[in-house]
């Protein structure tokens, strides 16, 4: 099928900016519906959005899929300086406890580790047993950097009952973390129950612990079962319609976030995505070669619970899709190319960018990236990428917001994503039209991958 690419590309480009829909979607998702926490109230409201858009721009079988979710919820977590054995009058100490926190209400001293790291400890650890750990978010600077998981997990074993962990942005900001590793297959069981505290109040524990004093630490939470839910549309290839693309991205939050750049951003794109394809197809008569699935998920924030569920349910068996690309955080940064998990696809990747014109490159990760929705299709041997976009290093400033209230509609700059917008729907529809003898053999094996990750656990992924 011979296709006139720069028309496509004009029309494409043209669309993705005149007739734009980003900004109706950031309010939708941010303003008027605001956080949404997988199960929650604000969740449902979005999925029904999503999949009514998707519906409206002409895709097939537009549809929710629900899952069952491990949930959680908390209350104000609070921790009071004990001061001659009485709870002391002060001003409250900035917490906000750790996603999947335990419940807590217990007594301890207050004991500063630094960055937790084993040189820290142990000089301490005698002092640890029973005792409330102080440590930094951050690695240690020069050091090979630990996992926060890791350091929690070796505190534990010196006997601490309890941490804080020092955010590192100042002005009282904090945001919601997560103390457990990923890699392993959406852990959720705490190393100890842990809390963040504001860069200042760290100051202030620090202070405390080195006068010897103690806190009594409350945290009221739960977990529960509940009902998470992904969208799914079909756009069906005029070629292979048996072949697939998956293009997807979190539509959830954590508690208390609008989620603008995390990540109404990479939502927003998908949904605008879908419109520009399906209307190529409506208007021009051009549609992919190959079928493309539109997919968002829920309980991203959650140990990726939403895209575990979608990989199990639709690619436990049979010929898997042959690239999934993931968009999260599409505000931290303009587009710069793609990112892949597995290297076999990077000559056909960048040999397709380069047709686009636009300097984009392609580049392969050293590691495997559990921080979003493309590891579970990763862990499947399903081929991974995301845009690669200044998201850890030289983001935009304003941007700088993550698992937190300021995360707003505001910090999103729509004229970059419609640029994500343009630049995606051509990359996406020329590798619909591989046909599919000319992909590289897909030869990812479960069990080394499986291997992979045992033997990157402990490490800090890089992330430039």
């Amino acid at each position: 099928m011979s296709l006139d690419w720069p028309a496509i590309d004009r029309w494409l480009m043209g669309e993705a900016w005149v007739g734009s829909q980003i900004e109706r979607h950031l309010a939708m998702l941010c303003q008027q519906i605001g956080p949404r926490w997988s199960s929650s109230a604000g969740e449902r409201q979005a999925v029904a959005y999503i999949r009514d858009r998707m519906a409206a721009a002409g895709l097939t079988d537009a549809r929710l899929d629900d899952f069952p979710l491990d949930t959680w919820e908390h209350g104000q977590a609070t921790a009071a300086v004990i001061a001659n054995g009485q709870m002391a009058n002060d001003r409250p100490i900035d917490l906000l406890p750790l996603l999947y926190c335990p419940p807590v209400d217990l007594r301890g001293p207050l004991v500063d580790v630094g960055f937790g790291m084993p040189h820290e400890v142990a000089p301490v650890k005698e002092q640890l047993s029973d005792a409330i750990a102080i440590v930094n978010l951050s690695p240690e600077p020069f050091s090979a950097p630990k996992p926060l998981a890791d350091r929690l997990w070796s505190l534990r074993d010196a006997g601490a009952v309890a941490a804080v962990v020092v955010e590192r942005k100042s002005g009282g900001r904090m945001e919601y973390h997560s103390a457990t590793e990923w890699r392993t297959s959406g852990e959720l069981e705490h190393p100890l129950p842990t809390v963040a505290t504001s860069r200042e109040d760290g100051a202030r524990l620090r202070a405390l612990a080195a006068a010897g004093r103690s806190v009594a630490l409350t945290v009221p939470s739960r977990a529960y079962r509940a009902t998470g839910t992904n969208t799914v549309a079909d756009l069906p290839g005029a070629q292979w319609p048996d072949e697939w693309l998956v293009i997807g991205a979190h539509h959830d939050t954590v508690p208390d976030s609008p989620g603008g750049n995390d990540n109404a951003s990479g939502t927003s794109v998908v949904l605008e995505l879908a419109r520009v394809l399906s209307l190529l197809r409506q208007e021009q008569g051009v549609a992919p070669g190959c079928s493309i699935r539109f997919l968002t998920f829920g309980a991203e924030e959650q140990a990726l619970q939403g895209s575990y569920a979608y990989v199990a349910r639709h690619h436990s068996s049979g010929p898997l899709p042959r690239l999934a690309l993931n968009l999260d955080e599409l505000a931290a940064g303009p587009i710069k190319g793609i990112v892949l998990q597995f290297p076999h696809l990077r000559p056909l990747i960048q040999g397709t960018l380069d047709t686009l014109g636009e300097g984009l490159q392609c580049h392969v990760l050293a590691h495997l990236d559990a921080s979003s929705d493309w590891f579970p299709f990763a862990r499947r041997g399903i081929p991974s990428a995301l845009p690669w976009r200044w998201r850890f290093v030289g983001r935009h400033p304003d941007a700088d917001f993550h698992h937190e209230p300021g995360d707003t509609a505001d910090k999103v700059r729509p004229r970059e994503l419609r640029e994500y917008v343009g630049l995606l729907a051509r990359l996406l529809l020329r590798l619909s039209h591989v046909p599919p003898a000319d992909w590289p053999a897909n030869t990812l094996c479960v069990d080394d991958i499986k291997a992979r990750l045992k033997d990157e656990l402990g490490t800090v992924p890089r992330t430039m």
